[in-house]
């Protein structure tokens, strides 16, 4: 048979990667020197869980488990920045909880429409038009965009009712939705003929409230047997337990007495999730119905029985779900359980949102001097070297010594002498399974750097225009260079340096040495 209904899926989920950068060069005619025009690239798409009124099962990512969410666009010349990457929104019932792979509560969605970025999308990176400053007129580099967050996520569907019947398979409790709401389960006359939760809403007067039928249990269902743990999760959720005790039974071994205290014992066995309220399931309010009240023997077990029951303290119902006796007054039953644990939970106060700005005296990084069979190494751990390791393109030189810079004006490098590393140390950052290694040299000077700071470009250096004044000196002072070099000239004629001789003479003086 066909799955239907699907309560507890893993998701594998990966936001998409943010664009790169681009360096590019304004070029335009007679400005073959534009400076940079290279745009930024678009960030990447998240993964977003929202409540949808529409969905009731995990089926879907049962049978499609991996999502990943649009990457963004890189940036491009002329200062054009690249699209974001689009998220992806994925709906999913209310009642979903989802943890990680640890096991760890991340949400806890109830409330339709609420919604939960699990995978944030990668940051893009800049360009050459962004990194320029005063000090870096033209970066010949642009940033890398950041990949997206991807991680193994589990949706497990805990079912929102107010009330949840509960018992033996075939105790009659999809009869009681299906009499008391609008809701149709499949009702047959075999064990286990329910195998998902079904949710009718039940109307008492002015109030309304869920009734949801859970699956049968059994002896050891706490301990996973007939697959009590996947039922007993929709119970959590639930204020009140209504235990639906079938007293027309055929099967010699049970008795009423019997069956609720095998329920009873399962429910104060299981341990239910702290994240959801943490109260253990034989602290809920509970009643007990005696269903099938229309068989004679039946409604004699359960006249025998009841005064057994009310000394315990619950509050007993004798009903028949085929004759409808007694379910009037078990709804209204039920609806004042509901009333009051509705008031109680208005009273408890939300939970405060915590600010925890980081500390004045925090660096951002943190250096582990880390002993390994291949030596000792120095990892830097910290969100802002990471990031800007994820964003260098090593195959430009330019843009490791802007790293380089970075991490220096950080106080890694300071932090490494601190920590006992000597040049040449190999230094690790990043994540253990992806981390970048390098060789560490504490100063080292290019040959660039002779040529002007790192980015700059003289040809793009304006010089300040001279003002009228210093014009009119200028020009003064050509003027008389110009007159005291007419002078010197003068003088020097008058005074016959320079020598003439007469034109034929040197022919003549020519003729004769050709003739010798």
């Amino acid at each position: 048979m066909a799955t239907n209904f699907v309560d507890r899926v893993q998701l594998h989920v990966g936001a998409g990667s943010g664009g790169h950068g681009v360096a590019s060069v304004k070029r335009e005619k007679f400005k073959p020197l534009g400076g940079p025009d290279g745009g930024n690239g678009g960030r990447g798409g998240d993964v977003v869980l929202e409540v949808d009124p529409q969905s009731t099962t995990l089926l879907e990512y049962h049978r499609s488990p991996h999502r990943v969410a649009g990457n963004g666009r890189p940036g491009a010349g002329d200062e054009r920045n690249g699209a974001d990457g689009e998220d992806l929104v994925l709906p999913v019932p209310e009642g979903t909880v989802v943890t990680d792979g640890q096991g760890t509560v991340l949400a806890d969605l109830v409330g339709m429409g609420t919604r939960y970025i699990v995978a944030r999308g990668g940051r893009g990176g800049l360009g050459n038009k962004s990194l320029a400053s005063p000090r870096r007129k033209a970066p010949g580099f642009a940033l890398l965009g950041e990949p997206g967050d991807a991680l193994d996520i589990v949706l497990e569907l805990k079912t929102l009712a107010d009330v949840a019947l509960i018992g033996f398979p075939s105790a009659g409790k999809s009869s009681l939705v299906s009499v008391m709401s609008a809701a149709k389960p499949k009702i047959a006359d075999y064990p286990f003929t329910t195998l998902v939760p079904n949710l009718g809403v039940v109307t008492a007067g002015s109030l309304r409230y869920t009734i949801a039928d859970v699956p049968g249990l059994i002896p050891g269902a706490s301990q996973g047997k007939g697959l009590g743990l996947e039922f007993l999760r929709h119970v959590e959720r639930c204020s009140v337990l209504a235990h639906v005790v079938d007293c027309a039974t055929l099967e010699p071994d049970r008795d009423p007495m019997s069956d609720l205290d095998a329920i009873e014992h399962e429910l104060s066995e299981y341990v239910a999730d702290d994240s959801l309220g943490g109260r253990p399931l034989s602290e809920r309010t509970r009643i007990v119905i005696l269903n099938k009240a229309d068989v004679p023997d039946a409604q004699e077990l359960a006249e025998m029985v009841r005064p057994d029951l009310e000394a315990r303290g619950l509050q007993v119902f004798i009903v028949s779900a085929a004759s409808h006796v007694g379910l009037r007054e078990l709804s209204f039953a039920l609806a004042a359980h509901v009333q009051e644990a509705r008031t109680e939970a208005a009273e408890i106060v939300p939970q405060r949102i915590v600010l925890r700005p980081r500390a004045v005296d925090d660096s951002g990084f943190e250096v582990r001097r880390e002993n390994t069979p291949d030596g000792e190494l120095f990892r830097i751990v910290g969100d802002r070297p990471t990031r800007w390791v994820r964003q260098t393109d090593f195959a430009n030189d330019e843009a490791v010594g802007y790293l380089a810079d970075r991490l220096a004006r950080l106080g890694v490098e300071d932090a490494l002498f601190k920590a006992g590393a000597v040049p040449g140390s190999t230094v690790l950052i990043g994540p253990v399974e992806n981390s970048v290694v390098f060789d560490w040299e504490p100063t080292m000077a290019a040959g660039a750097e002779l040529l002007g700071a790192r980015g700059s470009d003289l040809r793009l250096d304006e010089p300040a225009r001279p003002t009228r004044a210093e014009r009119r000196e200028q020009f003064h002072a050509r003027k008389d260079g110009q007159r005291e070099a007419r002078e010197d000239l003068a003088a020097e004629r008058r005074a016959e340096v320079w020598t003439h001789r007469d034109p034929v003479e040197v022919t003549e003086s020519a003729d004769s040495d050709d003739d010798g």
